[in-house]
């Protein structure tokens, strides 16, 4: 009996080593997603300045412009590229949260059952224990699934105007191009005429 107790209590230490690595894992993620949600808003107040810009220098050419935005469409697709591998870290954390949590529900309940005849006060205690580090941990696999959402949706929100804004600014070019070319071909043929009017 007492050799399954000690097995038991050596079990549910391995996992509550277990459940501060992957806590260490889960203070690693939410940094990192608050790194990532720092740089969504940089990109933000970067969109707003270069609206500010536009409205000051229209004299500019639209290719400039369309440049400068392809250039930060890229920037974006980086950070969409991050919200994946964040996002599969996230979920790979909290497969192995459940997994832990499943295996601490299975030695505790043998640990229940091995000891049922012995003092209950103790195990009641280690039981306590164990499930307000579990539940710390739930609580920031949640926070941070919150966090995760937000800057995804915000995201998604900026890809979408970006897209619409390049593909303006794309027609807007084509159209200012074919005008300029239209014009440049008059002006040849005006040239080629003025000799002939002036011979006749």
């Amino acid at each position: 009996m007492s050799c399954t107790i000690e097995k038991a209590l050596a079990d549910a230490k391995a996992l509550v080593e277990r459940l501060r690595d992957h806590d260490n894992a889960a203070e690693s993620l939410i940094e990192q997603t608050t790194a990532l949600n720092k740089r969504v808003e940089a990109m933000k107040q970067y969109q707003e300045e270069i609206q500010e810009l536009n409205e000051v220098a229209r004299h500019r050419p639209r290719s400039t412009l369309v440049m400068g935005i392809q250039q930060e469409n890229r920037q974006i697709r980086e950070l969409q590229q991050e919200n994946k591998e964040l996002r599969t870290s996230l979920e790979e954390h909290q497969s192995a949260l459940e997994l832990i949590m499943s295996k601490y529900r299975e030695q505790m309940f043998r640990l229940l059952m091995s000891s049922k005849q012995h003092d209950p006060g103790i195990i009641m205690n280690l039981k306590e224990q164990h499930s307000k580090e579990l539940q710390v941990h739930v609580d920031q696999i949640t926070e941070m699934a919150a966090v995760m959402r937000k800057a995804i949706e915000i995201d998604e929100q900026q890809g979408c105007k970006e897209q619409e804004r390049i593909f303006q600014l794309e027609q807007e070019n084509k159209a200012v191009f074919l005008v300029l070319t239209t014009e440049a071909k008059k002006t040849i043929i005006m040239g080629l005429s003025a000799p002939e009017l002036i011979c006749s």
